[in-house]
């Protein structure tokens, strides 16, 4: 029996307090069709204790399949996505933010639609569905909808979440996308160009959602907001 990977990449920046919650929540969960993990964290330049925190819980849990990479200046998570994907073997892979806000427990939603052979690629949207969603900021999932409104106006899908970060691939695809944005303007890169490729078949599935203010370390802002448009008309409209 081949036994099938998840590659799962962890960009990370000043999480020193939540990397571990993550881990640990990683470590216990157990993938269907006895699929294994190998878990890649880029550290892009934290200023805080989170290469600390990845290295205690490296040498606590030599269960857990951990590769450690760093960047020695900070370029922003886009960047720290592309040394991540560069890096990993599994059969998938799966992005995942290295603080609370998506819930590891819920890999399986994403995946299933792969295995069943329906999918290659699988957004998680917090759009859909009846999971747990954290009340927030009004204006923030309003800019969410309108970004992916846009998006879906060039590229023609339906998605209901193109900023999602959980982002599940069949690997050789994800790969094989020569990807340029290195922050946050790489959910609409990316969602750019898998439209482009003929036959792919792209699935939705709904997920939590437990989002942090940002008090407690969320990092996008409005400006973020303002590239991922420029983004969603340079790879739709000139690239």
């Amino acid at each position: 029996m081949n036994i099938k990977k998840l590659s799962i990449i962890i960009p990370a920046y000043n999480e020193c307090n939540t990397i571990h919650l993550v881990l640990n929540k990683i470590k216990d969960v157990i993938l269907i069709n006895g699929i294994t993990k190998e878990v890649i964290i880029v550290n892009d330049c934290s200023t805080d204790d989170t290469e600390r925190a990845i290295e205690n819980y490296i040498a606590a849990n030599p269960s857990l399949n951990i590769q450690y990479f760093k960047h020695e200046i900070n370029q922003g998570k886009g960047a720290a996505l592309h040394t991540g994907i560069s890096k990993a073997i599994g059969d998938y892979l799966v992005i995942q933010d290295a603080d609370l806000e998506y819930d590891p427990y819920e890999y399986n939603l994403l995946l299933s639609p792969v295995i069943n052979g329906f999918a290659d690629i699988v957004y998680g949207s917090r759009l859909m569905g009846g999971n747990p969603h954290r009340v927030l900021f009004f204006w923030h999932s309003i800019g969410n909808k309108f970004l992916t409104f846009i998006s879906n106006t060039f590229t023609n899908l339906n998605l209901t979440d193109m900023e999602t970060c959980y982002k599940l691939f069949k690997r050789e695809i994800i790969q094989n996308i020569k990807l340029k944005e290195k922050r946050f303007g790489f959910e609409p890169e990316v969602t750019a160009k898998i439209a482009r490729i003929p036959n792919l078949r792209l699935y939705e599935v709904g997920i939590s959602y437990y989002g942090r203010t940002y008090a407690e370390g969320k990092k996008i802002g409005w400006k973020d907001g303002l590239r991922a448009i420029y983004c969603i008309i340079k790879y739709n409209i000139f690239i």
